[in-house]
């Protein structure tokens, strides 16, 4: 690569919004739209999450270890659908993804596999989809950001409560928020109230983005010592830092002493 071994940018036609990847230090970074960063991979673990928001997301497992089935809504790079699908052989994954050509990018340069019998991306609207009485999962997760913002058709109340409505009775839904976004409390507000069961945010390891946990059933207060617990055999298992996200749930959530309040 010489010159370029550090800095590589391939830029997509400019019809439309642009799609474009740069990479730098090792790193491949997905870019729609803006300069913000969508997705990153590093090259030499392309199956590994490198942002600190994706290893957040992993959070669910604190509360559900053995998921049958997932689905995504928003493929980026495909960060977390890869890391379920090589990491968590018993579970099936389904990614809703609007943009054609987010997904030929995907495959070309992110490591994103073919559609198998455990891993299926349908190019769709994922608003639209989740409307669909037929559709359910044990887990949902929502990435819904574009190169500016939330986007819309993704943080409704009315998408939300499909949401909840598309989860099997112990299923969890899983949002990416960024903190700082004007509407965050307004759209942590629409979770809350599409997920009556209850909720929980997670700060990620860097500021900024917020890991938000709907239920589709209440789990009631979790004993602190048993997630911990709990944490420590993932963390062994996964190489994230489980016991981390238990001590960060105390920051933005209900909690006394020896219990999660949920």
């Amino acid at each position: 690569m010489g010159l370029f071994s550090n800095w590589r940018i391939r830029k997509a036609e400019e019809d439309g919004e642009t799609v474009y990847i740069a990479e730098k230090f090792g790193v491949r970074t997905l870019h729609i739209g803006s300069d913000t960063v969508q997705s990153a991979m590093r090259i030499n673990a392309p199956n590994e999450l490198e942002l600190s928001y994706t290893r957040s997301m992993m959070g669910f497992l604190l509360f559900n270890e053995k998921p049958v089935s997932v689905l995504v809504v928003g493929l980026g790079g495909g960060s977390v659908a890869k890391f379920v699908y090589h990491r968590m052989p018993w579970t099936k994954i389904r990614v809703i993804e609007i943009n054609e050509r987010v997904v030929s990018v995907a495959r070309l340069y992110f490591a994103v596999p073919g559609n198998d019998e455990r891993f299926e991306i349908i190019i769709g609207d994922g608003a639209e989809f989740m409307s669909r009485p037929k559709v359910c999962a044990d887990i949902l997760l929502v990435d819904g950001y574009d190169g500016e913002s939330h986007v819309e058709a993704v943080s409704t109340y009315a998408f939300y409560r499909d949401c909840h409505d598309r989860l099997n009775p112990n299923g969890m839904l899983v949002v990416n928020l960024w903190g700082g976004d004007r509407e965050f409390n307004e759209t942590l507000k629409r979770i809350e109230r599409a997920f009556p069961g209850g909720t929980l945010c997670l700060p990620a390891e860097r500021p900024g983005n917020v890991i938000v946990f709907g239920f589709r059933t209440a789990p009631g207060p979790r004993d602190w010592a048993a997630l911990r617990q709990r944490a420590l055999g993932l963390e062994k298992h996964y190489e994230l830092p489980f016991t981390r996200f238990v001590e960060s749930l105390r920051q933005m959530n209900r909690h006394d002493p020896k219990h999660l309040l949920i």
